[in-house]
């Protein structure tokens, strides 16, 4: 038989997921979809209380709020760009954009509030890496997740190497003892760095996760307790997924018939068996929920 793809074989699971378990994902838009999916399927999942994050620096930053006390405040709101009179902070994704500076802080702090608690409960972290290049605003010197169309003259563009990667990871895990990760790459193509770029980029993420899980020690005393894994979505949507029919219109993100069969290989590779009947009755009790609400 002609072979026609190549298949991404030989994944071992050393950390997976259960319907037991406390789930927080956090990254790029591809989390987003994995994530609504887990919730559909019954899953007990909380996804982007930030909204949508891209680079490394900018999750750990979540997981530091998230980890710490303080709420955000007048001094962290800042009015999008562009004519958009609306207001946000650089800790957020747009969607968080809101009329006033008061309606933008009463909804943030309440995802907050709730985002700790989660975070506080859970047991797996799930990180979804989009990009190694970041924007740093040029007044604060910070790392920001979302430039909200502001000028191009108040932040400064800069890509993080493998090893910057690695010690982001790093210092993520110091906030979390005790909980375990699955990391992924999304399989995004980010062309507004250039084709090269992109490439880069990618690959100082692989790099930088594979040189974190090498020094992640293993406690054996715990069955054993791995502290971190990682699950290959870019490699899938690479090679297995190597044609152009499994993109969107933009040519750049996984079609939905890509991002379901993503969906499909994490889960025969995270769940348990002796869950997966479970899974397919969630499964059908949605797509039956789906339908009835169409008619």
């Amino acid at each position: 038989m002609l072979k026609l793809q190549t298949p991404v074989t030989d994944l071992e699971c050393k950390v997976g997921i259960s319907y037991k378990d406390r789930i927080m994902m956090l990254g790029s838009c591809f989390s987003d979809s994995i994530g609504r999916q887990l919730a559909d399927f019954g899953f007990d999942v909380c996804v982007n209380p930030f909204g949508t994050l891209y680079n490394p620096v900018s999750i750990l930053q979540s997981i530091e709020m998230l980890a710490g006390s303080r709420m955000f405040g007048l001094e962290d709101c800042v009015q999008i760009g562009a004519g958009d009179e609306r207001w946000c902070s650089f800790s957020h994704h747009t969607s968080f954009a809101r009329a006033s500076e008061e309606e933008f802080l009463a909804d943030a702090n309440e995802a907050l509030a709730k985002a700790r608690k989660r975070f506080v409960s859970c047991n797996k972290i799930i990180i979804t890496l989009g990009t190694a290049w970041c924007f740093r605003n040029i007044a604060s010197g910070a790392v920001v997740s979302n430039c909200l169309k502001r000028p191009a003259a108040e932040f400064v563009r800069e890509r993080l190497s493998s090893a910057e990667v690695t010690e982001t990871l790093r210092r993520i895990a110091e906030f979390c003892p005790g909980k375990q990760f699955i990391f992924t790459v999304s399989p995004i193509r980010h062309f507004k760095d250039g084709a090269h770029g992109n490439q880069i980029s990618k690959s100082a993420l692989l790099l930088g996760i594979d040189d974190f899980l090498c020094g992640c020690p293993v406690d054996l005393s715990m069955d054993p307790f791995y502290p971190a894994d990682y699950f290959p979505a870019y490699e899938i949507m690479m090679d297995e997924l190597r044609d152009y029919r499994f993109y969107a219109e933009d040519m750049c993100h996984p079609s939905q018939q890509a991002v379901d069969y993503i969906r499909e290989r994490f889960l025969d590779w995270a769940l348990p068996s002796s869950e997966r009947q479970a899974l397919e009755e969630n499964i059908r009790r949605f797509r039956h929920s789906q339908h009835r609400s169409s008619h």
